[in-house]
This record gives C-alpha cells, sequence and structure tokens, in this order.
C-alpha cells in the first residue's frame, strides 16, 4: 500500500478539521499538513483545541501533522521528493475520483469550504479529482468528501 498524506488548506471549521483527523487515522493515513488559516489541534500556547478534540476523538493525537505557512513550500519540496499531488476540487479539468489510480506515494489537497483550493495550488497538482454529484447540491462538506476520498484509495 503506497503512502498517503492530507493537506488542509484554509479550511475554516475547527470540527471539520478534528473530522478528517478520525477519518485519516481509520483510513490509515500517515501525516496530515494543515495551511493557511486552518486551525490547528494545539493553540499557539501549546493548549488542546477543543473544538478539534470533540470531533477528533484522540485522532489529534495519533496522526502526526504539522502547519505550514507557505503551502507552495511544502507541495514543491514533495514533489521533488517524488509525490504525486492530488487535488480535490471542482474544475473544468477535474476527473471522477474513481478513476485515480495511486501508484506512488501521494497528497491529497482539500481546500476551504466555499472557495475550494486556490489557484496557484491547483496549478501544481499532478491531478485534480471530484466526487460527482447527482442531487441538486453542488458539493459535500470537506470533511465528507475527504472521507469518500481516502476510503477509496484504500
Amino acid at each position: 500500500m503506497k503512502e498517503v498524506t492530507v493537506l488542509l488548506h484554509n479550511i475554516r471549521s475547527a470540527h471539520n478539521v478534528g473530522s478528517i483527523f478520525r477519518t485519516a487515522d481509520a483510513a490509515g493515513i500517515s501525516h496530515i499538513y494543515l495551511s493557511g488559516y486552518t486551525p490547528t489541534p494545539r493553540d499557539r500556547f501549546g493548549r488542546s483545541q477543543k473544538e478539534i478534540a470533540k470531533t477528533a476523538l484522540g485522532a489529534e493525537k495519533d496522526v502526526p501533522w504539522e502547519h505550514h505557512t507557505a503551502p507552495m513550500r511544502l507541495l514543491s519540496k514533495l514533489k521533488k521528493d517524488g509525490w504525486k499531488i492530488v487535488c480535490v476540487e471542482q474544475d473544468a479539468r477535474a476527473r471522477d475520483y474513481r478513476s485515480l489510480k495511486i501508484k506512488k506515494p501521494t497528497l491529497f489537497v482539500f481546500g476551504n469550504e466555499v472557495r475550494g483550493v486556490p489557484k496557484n495550488i491547483l496549478k501544481t497538482c499532478d491531478s485534480i479529482v471530484e466526487i460527482p454529484m447527482h442531487g441538486r447540491k453542488e458539493s459535500l462538506n470537506v470533511s465528507v468528501a475527504a472521507g469518500i476520498i481516502l476510503f477509496s484509495v484504500r
């Protein structure tokens, strides 16, 4: 099984972040990167973030994580190290997530709940995937989308 990690960029909701930590643990994700204004499991004083802990149920202590203020540097380093970067986003270039095959270590990028993944990050991605919608709503909650994607690659 190939190594899979996640980047959460500019996720507003601490509850979504906690939920993704819990899902990442359940799916065997090796690392979570947090960037932009995404809340972290520990505040700047080292105290536990209650909103994340509430939904993560301890997974925030089990899944290694780190915060990067500049996600582009992180993406460049991972690409240089041979990682595939996959953005999960609705985009004209996106393909159905079910067609994705993981052949090398892969980082999945999830963006802001309303604005999505910024264009500069989309440009660095090797692939863009989306979850087809069959109802009236255009998208899923970011934590639900992360669950679908992460378990589909496992």
